[in-house]
């Protein structure tokens, strides 16, 4: 087991005064069989007139607030302690043929009816031709599931660069296909396609990965970030259970590990940013920082 404290602060900045600001903030790490929550903690700079937490659709924490004092700067800051093991998966989920993992091709498994959601179309996901064809050499005849999405995730790693500048937010499956690069959240949403057009449930999992310091060099605080990853459903055919999520990371071309700290996951990033919301400013031009820090104890 590791133990990890997490600072995570996003800083915004305005050129005139926001006089009311509504967010909401998915940065509580979620209480896991892997993955234990033992404290957390969220500010807000003004002060804000309401501040709560509620449980989103999904499972996931969320944070609301709403500062109303007038402000040019608006600063969120998390702070959590997780304790976290290696995810373990049955190994006969892995032998499953992957046409037989698909929750809507085999709706009568346990568990189908909840992964059915990750294997539609999402609004950042579509199942575009192109990424279902580039999926097709790994998804050959009646091969376990286990092999194929692993085959999957060292292709994209393979064919794809990391590349900041290559991509937005708001870039599509599409784009990322036709320019072979981005980042993290771009690799996840071409693997829930490539995944979903499939027919396989697959969500977008939200959080953080502890890095590690080159050798010789001492650790940097504030050099993390946040990241993304995939996880894909397995269904037990003896339904015994409901079966399992299979989570691994196409950025790093590894299955998660006590490295990982997962904080929500979505059918795509639109369902789980870190921090979004509505501002009333006549404002031209605004700013975002944000620091990330994943310090093992």
């Amino acid at each position: 087991m590791t133990a990890y404290r997490i600072t995570h602060r996003t800083t915004y900045s305005y050129d005139d005064e926001v006089t009311d600001s509504l967010g909401i903030a998915h940065l509580v790490p979620r209480a896991l069989p892997w993955q234990s929550v033992t404290s957390y903690d969220i500010g807000v700079t003004p002060a804000p007139v309401d501040l709560s937490h509620d449980t989103d659709y999904y499972g996931n924490s969320a944070t609301y607030f709403q500062v109303t004092e007038p402000h040019t700067r608006l600063e969120v800051e998390a702070v959590s302690e997780v304790d976290v093991t290696t995810p373990l998966l049955p190994s006969g989920l892995l032998d499953v043929a992957w046409e037989r993992a698909g929750p809507l091709a085999s709706p009568e498994h346990l568990g189908a009816w909840r992964a059915a959601d990750f294997a539609l179309p999402s609004a950042s996901v579509e199942q575009v031709d192109e990424a279902r064809e580039y999926a097709a050499p790994s998804f050959t005849r009646h091969r376990p599931a286990g092999d194929a999405v692993t085959d999957l995730m060292h292709r994209i790693h393979a064919d794809f660069d990391y590349d900041h500048t290559a991509t937005t937010v708001t870039s599509t499956v599409g784009e990322v296909l036709s320019s072979r690069a981005g980042v993290c959240q771009d690799f996840a949403h071409l693997t829930l396609a490539c995944l979903r057009s499939h027919g396989l449930a697959a969500r977008y999992v939200s959080g953080y990965l502890s890095t590690l310091p080159a050798p010789g060099r001492t650790r940097v605080v504030g050099a993390d970030a946040s990241h993304a990853w995939v996880a894909v459903w397995l269904p037990d055919l003896t339904d015994a259970s409901d079966g399992d999520w299979l989570a691994f990371d196409p950025t790093n071309d590894q299955w998660t590990n006590d490295r990982y700290v997962t904080v929500a996951w979505g059918r795509d990033y639109s369902d789980v940013p870190p921090v979004k919301g509505v501002i009333f400013t006549e404002a031209k031009k605004s700013t975002l920082r944000v620091s990330v820090d994943v310090a093992p104890l």
